[in-house]
């Protein structure tokens, strides 16, 4: 009997676009979704956003939005990427969602009755400036482990040691640049170090096939007992205090589950909305002993997934994980992405060029294997790797030998087929077992690579027969017709077994075969004596001048003509990068000369925040300090804050010259009309 699965990938944080790395995943996830339903078993694949979190929360505040507004404006635009690449979510969700709330908290409620949440009194970074306790994202400093620098606050990303903030050396805020200082407040934590955890935790991760080697090999590291000879598990602090934007502690008010408790509990929320429009329940649904419950992501959440999530459904009562597959990471070129050097892939942008969608997923599924490793997207080996397998191979079996079938034999197929035929098919037939195999241990490059050779095999038979030189032939009709014949049924299985990587392109195929949608068990039955439509171009082979246009970084704009006595007018924008821009009215509450600068002054601004800002701005040639204080001008601030020399700058102001400042009347600082006031956005 086929299990029930119930598959999801890792939910995207609610804070941008979906990148080429969320892509990868998806992908990846959707073949093994589709090669299971092909197999006959029940999958429900779901996901959500993950939208609750400090990071959120900061950025709604600075867009002039409420949290819950900004991360619906970035769920809606997912659609466009997941249809775009084929990939078939059952269900997507959000973590903000009333399922989500309930069963958090729930959950944490369960915890707390098996023994599992502690509170405490503990020392938190604070940042002075901002006036808020600072998420472990929001703290960067020196590994305490392997003293690499600028890294967050709850784990490296050089060493991947996992500590706390305040085991980071030299640690400052990502928000204002400041050095926070320690508070104290009463925080919740899940008991993870305690031995039932860590006995639990060490039966299931050593369950046979359950996780990957690499995986097995990085939990043992922190298994090891401490320096100080306690378990290597430490306890996890779930709780934030306010402000914050999630799921409130059901019985702590003006605390909230930090978003990593939560965000995975969305997994369970995400599945709960898809079986209520089926009438199912949760409950009912793990009540089946056949239900498999399967994770992909990303190696860098391998921690939360493997120890904190599993030990969570475990204790409250419910089903852990039966898999957690974990891949690597996505490179181009062999470089770390990065759009400025022209290294990185938007995924909308590889749509908007008109670049099929498939060819990515056959590209990236051809690199994919088992283990944790990460992939690289190199421009020639594309445009290779597709030109010859998918187009010179795959497609060039059916194009070599429909039309004979439509134009000489009415679009029917043969009834039998000659003996060399039949040997070829027999040998794609007898690859089946082993390329579903291949798809259920995602070792898709593997299962390509073989289903490729199937197709040089056809290929080599097309070119034995010539199906172009039979239909020249007198009295070579039943040859012709049983060597093409032979090429579409062959097209048919290679179809078949592609179709979990090439799905689109598997419907066109079912189209112009007049089948109904294939199944991995199809390829043991031949079509015989059917009538296939006529053959339409199914793809296309690569324009490698598209795929350096994708990859090209962004071209620098085109300057206008000058205005008469000053600079050329910028680049054309679009009132959504203007609006991006926050102006506020400031007020000048100080300014002073920089020691040691003779351009730089010193300013701190009131912008409405009950607290004041400090910018450093090049006007100290043109104005002295008693010239504006007191003064309202306008200031940037959503700015970046900037490390200088002598301190964090947290904006600019805003003032006008010419591009030579010698050479023109000088620089003017902006002033508002009287009766605007500190904080009013200038819109």
């Amino acid at each position: 009997m086929q299990p029930t699965y119930f598959v999801t990938t890792a939910l995207p944080y609610a804070n941008a676009p979906f990148h080429i790395g969320h892509m990868m995943e998806y992908i990846q996830a959707d073949i093994w979704v589709r090669a299971q339903r092909m197999r006959g078993a029940t999958v429900h694949f779901v996901c959500a956003d993950d939208a609750h979190g400090a990071p959120i929360m900061i950025a709604a505040e600075k867009a002039g939005k409420t949290p819950q507004q900004f991360v619906a404006e970035v769920a809606a635009g997912r659609a466009r990427y997941l249809d775009g690449f084929h990939i078939g979510f059952d269900h997507w969700h959000s973590t903000d969602a009333p399922e989500n709330h309930a069963l958090a908290q729930q959950i944490y409620l369960d915890l707390k009755a098996a023994g599992l949440i502690a509170t405490r009194t503990i020392e938190q970074f604070y940042d002075p400036d901002k006036g808020m306790f600072l998420p472990d994202r929001f703290i960067k400093g020196e590994c305490p482990r392997c003293g690499a620098a600028d890294q967050y606050g709850d784990a490296c990303e050089v060493c991947g040691a996992v500590y706390a903030p305040t085991d980071l050396k030299k640690p400052y805020s990502t928000l204002s640049g400041a050095t926070p200082v320690l508070r104290a407040s009463e925080h919740h934590f899940f008991k993870l170090s305690d031995p039932r955890c860590l006995s639990y935790l060490r039966d299931w991760t050593g369950a046979a096939g359950r996780l990957q080697p690499e995986v097995l090999n990085k939990i043992s590291e922190w298994f090891a007992p401490r320096e100080d000879g306690s378990a290597g598990l430490a306890d996890w602090d779930i709780s934030r205090d306010a402000p914050y934007f999630g799921i409130e502690i059901p019985d702590a008010p003006g605390k909230y589950f930090y978003v990593w408790l939560d965000a995975p509990v969305g997994y369970l929320a995400s599945l709960q909305a898809w079986l209520a429009r089926q009438g199912q329940t949760l409950e009912a649904f793990f009540a089946n002993p056949d239900v498999r419950q399967v994770h992909f992501i990303g190696k860098d959440i391998t921690y939360f997934h493997t120890l904190f999530w599993p030990a969570m459904l475990h204790f409250s009562g419910r089903k852990a994980p039966d898999h957690v597959f974990v891949h690597g990471f996505v490179t181009v070129g062999g470089a770390k992405m990065s759009k400025s050097r022209g290294t990185g892939i938007s995924p909308l942008r590889y749509l908007e060029l008109g670049l099929n969608p498939e060819w990515l997923r056959y590209y990236l599924a051809a690199k994919l294997n088992s283990r944790v490793e990460d992939l690289d997207i190199n421009p020639e080996d594309f445009v290779a790797r597709v030109n010859s397998d998918l187009v010179g191979k795959y497609i060039n079996i059916a194009s070599r030998a429909a039309g004979f079938i439509t134009k000489r034999f009415g679009g029917q197929l043969a009834a039998t087929l000659d003996a060399e035929g039949a040997a070829v098919l027999a040998q794609l037939r007898a690859a089946r077992p082993q390329i579903e195999q291949l798809y259920e241990a995602r070792e898709y490059g593997r299962a390509l690579r073989d289903i490729m050779a199937l197709a040089d095999g056809v290929n080599g038979y097309v070119d034995a027969h010539k199906p172009w030189e039979l239909a020249k032939q007198a009295g070579a009709d039943a040859a012709l017709h049983a060597a093409c014949s032979t090429c579409i049924e062959a097209f048919r299985v290679l179809t078949i077994y592609l179709k979990p990587v090439l799905p689109a392109l598997a419907a066109q195929v079912e189209a112009f075969l007049q089948v109904p949608p294939l199944a991995f068990a199809d390829a043991d039955t031949p079509l015989g004596a059917h009538t296939i439509a006529p053959y339409g171009h199914l793809m296309q082979r690569v324009d490698a001048k598209l795929l350096d246009e994708l990859l090209a970084p962004p071209p620098e704009a085109t300057p206008a003509p000058a205005l008469p006595g000053g600079e050329a007018v910028a680049e054309v924008i679009t009132i959504d990068d203007f609006a991006q821009v926050d102006l506020r009215i400031a007020r000048i509450e100080a300014a002073e000369r920089v020691e040691g600068s003779t351009k730089l002054l010193r300013l701190l601004l009131d912008v409405g925040e009950g607290r004041t800002r400090q910018v450093f701005s090049g006007i100290a040639a043109h104005y002295t300090p008693e010239q504006l204080v007191g003064k309202l001008t306008v200031a940037v601030a959503n700015l970046a804050p900037r490390k200088m020399k002598f301190g964090v700058s947290e904006g600019m102001v805003l003032a006008a010259s010419h591009a030579d400042e010698q050479a023109t009347p000088g620089v003017f600082v902006l002033e508002p009309w009287p009766g605007a006031q500190p904080g009013m956005r200038v819109r």
